[in-house]
């Protein structure tokens, strides 16, 4: 009967202090994601856009998003062997219907300019917060004039060059990236990330080795981050 006592007694111990750091985890304060963006990127050649989320913080096993209304729109719980494990970073982006399908007006309806909150939990238990701001200013994409769509180019001295669009109020372009592939004979990227003065982007001869179809890509970056594509295809001879 003693021992039983006992037990009943180191059990109860056992809950109530289990309890109290539960309490305490949950009264500590919220730590910070590292980093929580929203951004706008539309496809001006094929008419489309995409909602980009990314997020980047201490190992957690659970995130919620919530947009301007407080509704959640994205919610997230690793499971299994990912459960106490936890991620860090995690990106993803919206399915991408045409214009012609689902307007670009019905876009910014579906998700609207605001703040939107990020909420967690840390594999730890802890609580695990941010926010991001989306906003609706999308730059207009810039036309690219080198190489022309379709054109045949050598390997030396190839250049792609761009003219910038009349973009509208209150849309302050910051940056432009462009990004020449090809999958000949395999998938291949080239980058550079350039500033708003830019105009033009040398393609290194060594990535032009392949005979094949390549594709540049002009991203012309708003300052809230959002952006706009333009791209051409090409082949090298």
């Amino acid at each position: 009967m003693k021992s039983s006592f006992l037990a009943l007694v180191a059990a109860t111990s056992a809950v109530v202090v289990l309890g109290g750091a539960a309490r305490a985890i949950e009264a500590a304060p919220a730590a910070r994601l590292a980093e929580a963006t929203m951004i706008v990127e539309v496809n001006a050649t094929d008419g489309d856009a995409g909602l980009q989320v990314f997020l980047d913080g201490e190992p957690w096993k659970s995130m919620r998003v919530s947009g301007p209304d407080g509704r959640t729109i994205l919610d997230v719980t690793t499971t299994e062997r990912l459960g106490g494990y936890g991620l860090t970073e995690l990106f993803s982006e919206s399915s991408e219907p045409p214009f012609d399908v689902f307007p670009l007006a019905k876009f910014k309806q579906l998700f609207p300019a605001g703040k939107y909150s990020f909420a967690g939990r840390t594999i730890d238990g802890a609580r695990l917060t941010g926010a991001a701001r989306l906003s609706h200013a999308i730059p207009a994409g810039p036309r690219i004039v080198a190489p022309a769509g379709g054109s045949k180019v050598g390997r030396v001295g190839v250049v792609g060059g761009w003219r910038p669009a009349a973009q509208p109020a209150r849309v302050d372009i910051v940056a432009y990236r462009a990004i020449v592939t090809t999958e000949a004979p395999r998938l291949r990227v080239f980058s550079a990330d350039l500033p708003a003065s830019a105009r033009h982007v040398e393609i290194p001869r060594a990535f032009l080795a392949t005979r094949g179809e390549y594709k540049l890509e002009v991203q012309a970056i708003e300052r809230s981050g959002n952006q706009t594509l333009t791209e051409v295809s090409f082949r090298v001879r």
